[in-house]
């Protein structure tokens, strides 16, 4: 059937006419007749350069909230980045396995993770009211497979991978496909018997990723990281460095550490003598609920003035208090000590308190625990020894010795010289404090950077978590059982793309890598219907294509050449080759040829224009 060509210009329809008597070569893609539609003006609900140019360019459609929907130029990128990573694994020793995406509810019963996923599980039921979920990740299935098929330490060690599509339930879908509810991934798994074997398993995916990444041309740093949901040890991601990222990393001026926030230590001041401190006094300090109010209040007043300086925001100790909720429905406060120039960074604290969500603490929540006094809380009634009984937690910094300005628990009171390990305990310490530019390296003691990142892989050890939970065991040398230990290894694969997208473009549309590209060489006809044009382009298509190219021939009659040109910048493949006025020329026909990424255009004689072509696309 036929079918409707928009171009940016508008809609353009493809009559029999323009069709008849044409010879078409079978691998060449003709914008006459391909399902595509380009558009002028962004979609509305684009965020990012990626969503916008994918729908611009006729790669892809919003097909629901969180989902797309792929047209044939979008699926022929999307199944050349498919084959890459599928050659990675494969080059790597890594065997391919599939499993279904709908999967039953007991395995994942078993590993406690029916419940701890919570709301972004996808959850059915079948005709007979059994449970089932569409698969966030299969490390459950990975498992119960090797325990079908694998008895021996023979059998080990064992990588295997599939690319499957992956469903959670986003409640904020958003940035086309980086953040969606539907989305593909490649997922591997490795089995060993021990320690060492799950490092060398560990080191050799991580060797693959860095390989994949390299073909992919796509600009990436390796940050530590933690294992979130999925549980484990030893964790890195690889991030994609951009600014739409939602992955905030840091990264050392002077040593190569470089880490995922959500992952950063914060290094520990040293213990302080408590002895010859200075007592800890109660001040009425009216009208300072706010650190700010504070510090001006303590600098301003002469009983609460500073010896030898300025108080700073940083000498303040502020308790902020959360409710916890639990995957099992209960609810639990928490209150968090941090120095009152920071802030705290919400994406560190879901990553230490997981599978908990932080939610805030309200006025109704206040209500419930009457010894809180907002804007003055203080440790006095924080911990599990104090009136309050809510877990109190604090921020590495409030290390042994520490004096602070804090909430002495009364309205319109605080305490100056609180001394931690003396005045008051915590329960324990927590990573929930914002990391800044120019905060101290863990590993080397000089500034740090902050930078954001996509994450297009991650690779992380999870050991027996899983295989004990679902009963996994071979049998080793001596004939006893043993547990194997396991390592989790994901790429994003249409995350990936977009990350691409995000990273190869410029104002005039997509700029793709060779290898993912829809095609080699898209082929610009731009000439007259009864011109010299036509023949030249479609012989130049042929050839092309007899070559081993992949050609986008541009064959339209409709549109001008300026909307053929606009449409071949929007579309992004790596060469244009624009059969136009030169090929007149009978006594030097030529073709124009240009560079997408770079914009250098040249001129190429017609009967040189296969030789060079196919020399520049390899």
């Amino acid at each position: 059937g036929r079918c409707r060509q928009g171009s940016a210009a508008g809609d353009t329809a493809t009559g029999a006419a323009d069709r008849a008597g044409r010879q078409y070569s079978a691998g060449v893609l003709r914008m006459s007749t391909l399902f595509l539609k380009t558009l002028r003006d962004d979609p509305a609900d684009a965020e990012v350069a990626s969503h916008r140019l994918l729908v611009r360019a006729g790669y892809i459609r919003r097909a629901a909230p969180g989902g797309f929907s792929w047209l044939p130029l979008g699926w022929l990128v999307y199944r050349n980045l498919e084959r890459i990573v599928r050659e990675e694994m494969d080059a790597a020793g890594f065997q391919e396995v599939h499993f279904p995406a709908l999967l039953p509810r007991e395995p994942y019963e078993a590993t406690g993770r029916w419940t701890e996923y919570g709301d972004n599980l996808f959850r059915l039921q079948d005709r007979k009211g059994a449970d089932f979920l569409l698969a966030p990740t299969h490390e459950e299935m990975f498992t119960l497979l090797v325990k079908d098929v694998v008895g021996s330490y023979k059998d080990l060690p064992l990588s295997i991978y599939q690319i499957q599509t992956k469903y959670r339930d986003e409640a904020r879908p958003r940035a086309g496909l980086l953040r969606g509810r539907e989305f593909v991934m490649k997922d591997s798994y490795s089995f060993d018997l021990d320690e060492s074997g799950l490092q060398a398993s560990y080191d050799a995916h991580r060797a693959a990723y860095i390989s994949l990444f390299d073909r992919l041309d796509l600009p990436y740093v390796i940050v530590s990281a933690m294992s979130g949901a999925m549980g484990g040890s030893a964790s890195e991601e690889f991030l994609a460095p951009m600014d739409v990222g939602e992955d905030t990393f840091i990264r050392c001026t002077s040593c190569d550490y470089a880490a995922n926030v959500e992952a950063v230590e914060t290094p520990v001041p040293a213990a302080i003598a408590v002895d010859g401190l200075a007592p800890a006094v109660v001040h009425d300090t009216p009208d300072t609920p706010t650190i700010a109010t504070l510090v001006d209040f303590v600098n301003g007043a002469a009983e609460t003035r500073h010896p030898t300086r300025d108080w700073t925001a940083a000498d303040t100790l502020k308790n902020i208090v959360v409710k916890l909720r639990h995957p099992d429905g209960t609810v639990e406060p928490l209150a968090i000590g941090l120095p009152g120039d920071r802030e705290v960074d919400m994406k560190r604290l879901e990553a230490q308190v997981a599978p908990a969500e932080p939610e805030p603490f309200g006025d109704d929540d206040f209500a419930t625990y009457p010894s809180l006094v907002k804007g003055y809380i203080g440790p006095g009634v924080l911990g599990a020894d104090n009136t309050s009984g809510i877990r109190y937690l604090v921020d590495p910094r409030v290390a042994e010795g520490t004096a602070w300005i804090t909430g002495a628990d009364r309205a319109g009171n605080h305490v100056i010289n609180l001394v931690a390990g003396r005045d008051f305990a915590a329960d324990g310490t927590i990573e929930a404090a914002e990391i800044r530019d120019g905060d101290v390296c863990p590993e080397c003691g000089s500034p740090v950077e902050i930078a954001r990142g996509i994450e297009i892989g991650h690779i992380f050890q999870l050991g027996r978590k899983y295989a004990e939970a679902l009963g996994l065991t071979v049998q080793d040398e001596h004939g006893k059982p043993v547990v194997p230990t396991m390592g989790s290894y994901g790429v994003g694969v249409t995350r990936c793309l977009a990350a691409i997208a995000e990273a190869g473009h410029d104002d005039l549309g997509l700029v793709w890598p060779r290898e993912v590209a829809p095609a080699d060489v898209h082929v610009v006809i731009a000439g007259k219907a009864d011109g010299p044009q036509i023949p030249a382009g479609e012989q130049l298509a042929a050839e092309l294509e007899a070559a081993g190219l992949r050609v986008l021939l541009d064959d339209r009659y409709g549109p001008s050449p300026g909307v053929k040109f606009k449409d071949a910048e929007l579309i992004g493949i790596p060469t244009i080759a624009i059969v136009g006025r030169g090929v007149a020329d009978d006594a030097n026909p030529t073709i124009e040829v240009k560079d997408r990424a770079t914009g250098e255009r040249q001129d190429v004689h017609l009967t040189d224009a296969v030789a060079h072509l196919t020399t520049i696309s390899h």
